[in-house]
C-alpha cells in the first residue's frame, strides 16, 4: 500500500449525495444519515495498519457524537476480488469485532470516494445539520500510539459542531494508505 494524505477541500462544501448498501444489502441515502447537528463520513477498510488503529477510536468519536446528535458512517472503497480482507462479507466479521453500531457502506464502483475526493484510508469529513463541510482532517496527531496522542482533533470538532460553535479552521490531512483505486 501506498502512503498517501487527504487533499484540501473548501470549508462549506456541499456533502455528495449517495446511495449504497452495506455488508448485508440495506440500502442507505445520504440525505436519510444526517443527524440533528451533522454527519461524520469516514472512508475506511478493514486491513490496512491505519484502518486498524482508527477503528477502535472511531467507535468511541462516533458514540460521542451520536449523543450530541452528530450521526456516523463509514465507506469501504477498497471492495476488489484481490483483496478478501475488504470484502463485504468480511465487513460482517468486521462489525462484530469492532463493535460497529453505525452504518458500514460499501462502496464497490468507488464512484462515491472519487465525488468525496477521499485519497486515504482513513480519510474523514464532518458535516453540518445542512450538509456543509466544517471539517476534513486527521483523527488525531498520533496514529501509532493512541497513548501519545496529544490533540484529539476529531473530537474537538465533533465537540464544536455540537456545541454549535465555530470548528478549528487549521485542519492537519490525514495520512494513511491509499485507496486501492481500480
Amino acid at each position: 500500500m501506498t502512503l498517501s494524505a487527504s487533499v484540501k477541500i473548501a470549508m462549506g462544501s456541499l456533502m455528495p449525495s449517495f446511495s449504497l448498501h452495506d455488508a448485508h444489502g440495506k440500502e442507505y441515502a445520504s440525505q436519510d444519515l444526517i443527524g440533528p447537528k451533522g454527519l461524520l463520513v469516514v472512508f475506511i477498510c478493514n486491513d490496512c495498519p491505519y484502518a486498524l488503529a482508527a477503528w477502535p477510536r472511531l467507535s468511541r468519536i462516533s458514540k460521542h457524537a451520536r449523543a450530541a446528535g452528530i450521526y456516523t458512517v463509514a465507506i469501504n472503497p477498497n471492495i476488489h476480488p484481490e483483496r478478501p480482507k475488504d470484502s463485504a462479507p468480511a465487513m460482517v466479521k468486521h462489525i462484530q469485532e469492532f463493535g460497529v453500531d453505525f452504518p458500514y457502506l460499501v462502496d464497490e464502483s468507488q464512484a462515491v470516494a472519487r465525488s468525496f475526493q477521499a485519497q486515504c484510508i482513513p480519510d474523514v469529513f464532518l458535516y453540518d445539520h445542512a450538509a456543509k463541510l466544517v471539517y476534513h482532517g486527521r483523527i488525531d496527531d498520533n496514529w501509532q500510539d493512541e497513548r501519545k496522542v496529544f490533540r484529539p482533533e476529531l473530537k474537538l470538532a465533533v465537540d464544536a459542531l455540537a456545541a454549535g460553535q465555530e470548528v478549528e479552521r487549521r485542519q492537519m490531512s490525514s495520512v494513511g494508505s491509499s485507496i486501492q483505486w481500480r
